[in-house]
């Protein structure tokens, strides 16, 4: 009897045990973890050169001598320099060509482009460097021709990327005897620049 008994209570079990295992509720499971993306570095080194383009305005003015005329409109251009960081303090020198047509007084006069060489120095804020530059210009006058002078100005530089910069700039030309007339022209630019780093 006992070993009927015994008999019966296994096949009992094992016929329970598939509906055991199917049970309709699953197991509770845990959600996936969120993963945040990891921050982009980029480098605040500035040494090395670096190439781009320039646009924006100029307001040209002469207030001396026998011309009295002002006038402003677009610039836009190119520029191409190099830099050194040393640390917390970059320098730098570069050369740009802007091109434009700003007439003076309903057009008795248009400058056409401006050359300019430069120096700057900096300060180095890791992905930001404000900068102070000046140096000398060259213009083209329709009327007046080629005027040398210089120029004195205010910069911001920010990193997009390693390579990729974006910035602004302010400059004051200073254009002296424009055409042997004892005429001085003043001249201030707004631009907003884009560099690739090399």
């Amino acid at each position: 009897m006992a070993i009927k008994t015994a008999a019966l209570t296994s096949i009992i079990a094992l016929s329970a045990a598939p509906v055991l295992a199917g049970s309709l509720t699953p197991p509770p499971t845990e959600p996936a973890p969120i993963v945040a993306p990891e921050p982009v570095s980029v480098d605040g080194n500035w040494t090395g050169f670096y190439g781009g383009i320039q646009a924006g305005g100029g307001k040209v003015e002469t207030d001396e001598g026998a011309i009295d005329m002002d006038g402003n409109g677009g610039l836009g251009g190119v520029h191409l320099g190099y830099d050194y960081d040393f640390g917390k303090y970059v320098l730098g020198a570069g050369i740009e060509f802007d091109a434009g047509n700003i007439e003076l007084d309903d057009g008795d006069e248009t400058l056409q482009d401006v050359t300019r060489l430069k120096l700057k120095a900096g300060y180095d804020m890791g992905q930001g460097l404000p900068y102070i530059t000046a140096g000398a210009a060259g213009a083209n006058f329709e009327e007046a021709g080629y005027n040398e002078g210089g120029f004195v100005g205010l910069g911001y530089e920010h990193k997009v990327t390693d390579n990729v910069t974006v910035g602004g700039e302010v400059l004051r030309h200073r254009f002296i005897d424009m055409d042997d007339t004892n005429t001085d022209a003043d001249a201030t630019t707004a631009q907003v620049r884009m560099s690739y780093r090399f």
